[in-house]
């Protein structure tokens, strides 16, 4: 579904409600007793109405066929004035959920920001229905290996009523265990969520690549609900490489959409708190940090191995030769499943198209140089060589850490 779709309702798939069983959602270790909701302070934050002005000025100067913006700035002040903030429009929502892509200073994929699929959500508000369309963001998106840039925006904070939050930085992430042996399995990074997920009730085998289940609160501080994910929403490359028939023996496989879902949506001064939104991998996010990261899956080791690379020293640059084998066998396998993704070459060359087109527009293009340099061969890359405008954290639209 596009933008403009305001309810709906989906199939819950392997829905599980969570068992009695207390934990606080933001630690990691479990207290005794029964779940209790914990009291929070009340959002009194009010809309700043500059703020609002100063978007739908914006919007009506980059969409000259809105209508009177002055009748519209009326109207927005008035109902901030009479409730404490306003309403945007579809056309709105959309507009401003791209420009936030646009505004990303630490995303070399801009580019596409025009091409941002925007799904209307702000009427579904229960936690079931919140999963069920995030199961069908993840369907969508998938788009059976031709990924789309999609972003699904659920309710808006307003005054003394806070929104229902994703508590998943991913909607889909693989779990971390440590063992009783004192070993790590599956994804270190998650290892926090994974404990969030145990407390509530969620039991599984542990494995490497074992997908966590979405976890919804309904309102800050209540209980969250967990659901695990069902099977047709979840797509998954298995890892091959195209030299060495012995790759396919480590079992690794990584998941094709890389749906981010802990970042509050800004928007004219109205907070999205959950509004998740992926576009497709760079195959060095997967390739040289996810898996190859020595506090995540920590891997060239095991690569340089089965390479029979020599150990014994920095010096032999065993570490470099095992990263590159490894993101071969990434960019290889997942074009092999004809799964969207794209190279740090092709991509550095898009964004310097992006900063040209943006300069036509006379916009600047704030960019995170660390962030914006790829994790392999960054000087071979044409982004290494030049600066970028500062980045500028007062841009908006934009997407925020979410505030707990």
């Amino acid at each position: 579904m596009g933008a403009g779709g305001n309810t709906l309702v989906f199939s819950l798939g392997r829905r599980r409600k969570a068992a009695t069983v207390s934990a606080c959602p933001f630690t990691s270790a479990p207290s005794s007793g029964e779940w209790q909701d914990r009291p929070r302070r009340p959002v009194t934050r009010v809309t700043d109405r500059r703020e609002a002005e100063s978007f739908v000025r914006q919007f009506h100067h980059e969409q000259p066929d809105a209508g009177d913006v002055e009748r519209r700035v009326r109207a927005v002040l008035a109902e901030i004035d009479r409730t404490g903030t306003y309403e945007h429009t579809p056309a709105e929502l959309s507009f401003g959920a791209r420009v936030a892509w646009r505004n990303a200073a630490r995303c070399i994929g801009r580019l596409y920001w025009r091409s941002l699929v925007v799904r209307d959500l702000r009427q579904v508000t229960s936690a079931d229905d919140i999963a069920a369309a995030c199961f069908e963001h993840l369907r969508i998106a998938g788009n059976g290996g031709r990924i789309r840039p999609v972003i699904s925006v659920f309710a808006p904070d307003r005054p003394e009523r806070p929104a229902p939050r994703i508590v998943n930085d991913q909607l889909v992430r693989y779990a971390g265990h440590n063992t009783p042996e004192g070993r790590r399995l599956g994804d270190p990074r998650a290892a926090e969520p994974t404990a969030r997920a145990r407390s509530l009730g969620w039991k599984r085998d542990e494995e490497a690549f074992q997908v966590l289940p979405l976890m919804v609160e309904e309102r800050p501080g209540v209980r969250p609900e967990w659901y695990e994910l069902p099977d047709d929403c979840v797509m998954e490359v298995p890892l091959r490489h195209p030299d060495h028939g012995w790759f396919a023996e480590l079992g690794l496989r990584w998941y094709a959409v890389p749906a981010i879902s802990d970042m509050t949506l800004e928007i004219g001064g109205v907070r999205y708190p959950a509004a998740p939104f992926n576009g497709w991998y760079m195959g060095t996010e997967i390739g040289a940090r996810n898996l190859a990261d020595a506090e995540r899956y920590d891997l060239l080791p095991v690569v340089a191995d089965r390479l029979g690379l020599d150990r014994s020293s920095e010096r032999t640059l065993w570490r470099d030769r095992a990263l590159v084998e490894l993101n071969v066998a990434v960019l290889h396998s997942f074009q092999k499943a004809g799964v969207t993704m794209a190279d740090h070459h092709t991509e550095s060359e898009r964004f310097l198209r992006h900063i040209a087109q943006e300069s036509r527009h006379g916009r600047p293009v704030p960019a995170d140089w660390s962030w914006i340099v790829p994790p392999v061969s960054g000087s071979t890359t044409p982004v290494f060589h030049r600066y970028y405008d500062p980045v500028d954290t007062s841009l908006r639209p934009a997407f925020l850490p979410r505030e707990r």
